[in-house]
């Protein structure tokens, strides 16, 4: 499985114009995925051969503004880019608990009408990846509070065999989160392609006299 690697930002809060705040974008098997959406992300991607609404699945390690600030903005972006006849399939986002509550609040206080479905999948932390009294605040939206175009999501939790998060098992990869300690809520993704039956030229073998 090839896959092609583009920093859009590497920057941490404080981006300069030359060092976008962080996002990478990682492009493989006709799957385009973000990892990380700062501030001003949909710019990079303009200034980059990439086009946004090819984006299929976007991940967000934690909830600090320098990694997540830009999604609203990029997801008006797409749907910008988008035709409302244009059957477009869902993209999946993946982050922290509290993620979709984001969203849809950033979405509702500003009016945006995405042209697009989305759907988010929250991973709940364990407690030691967070203050207890920051753990408590934790919570969901209430059901009936919902973007037209939100698909509901799937609520992530460890899997204290594997200590790891299942996101993505598919015939070619399998895309795990695993927990990182920071000052709050934090996962790292990891990207892992199955094995695959090679290929045998039986008339090449012939040719050799084998």
């Amino acid at each position: 499985m090839s896959m092609d690697i583009t920093f859009l930002g590497t920057g941490s809060a404080y981006p300069s114009p030359t060092r976008g705040a962080s996002a990478l974008v990682i492009r493989s098997e006709g799957e385009c995925w973000l990892f990380d959406c700062g501030e001003g992300t949909q710019t990079q991607f303009m200034k980059s051969h990439l086009k946004a609404g090819r984006i299929t699945k976007i991940f967000i390690t934690h909830l600090h503004g320098d990694h997540f600030f830009g999604l609203p903005g990029l997801l008006c972006t797409i749907s910008l880019q988008s035709s409302s006849t244009t059957s477009k399939q869902p993209v999946d986002i993946y982050g922290p608990l509290g993620l979709r509550n984001f969203i849809w609040r950033a979405l509702e206080l500003s009016h945006s009408q995405l042209l697009f479905p989305y759907v988010v999948h929250e991973l709940v932390p364990t407690p030691d990846q967070c203050p207890a009294e920051e753990f408590k605040e934790l919570s969901y939206i209430d059901r009936d509070e919902v973007s037209s175009k939100e698909v509901q999501g799937r609520t992530l939790q460890l899997d204290p065999v594997e200590n790891s998060y299942m996101l993505v098992n598919n015939q070619q990869f399998v895309m795990k989160a695993f927990r990182l300690f920071h000052r709050i809520p934090s996962f790292g993704f990891l990207v892992e392609e199955k094995q695959r039956t090679g290929k045998l030229n039986a008339q090449k073998l012939k040719d050799l006299g084998n």
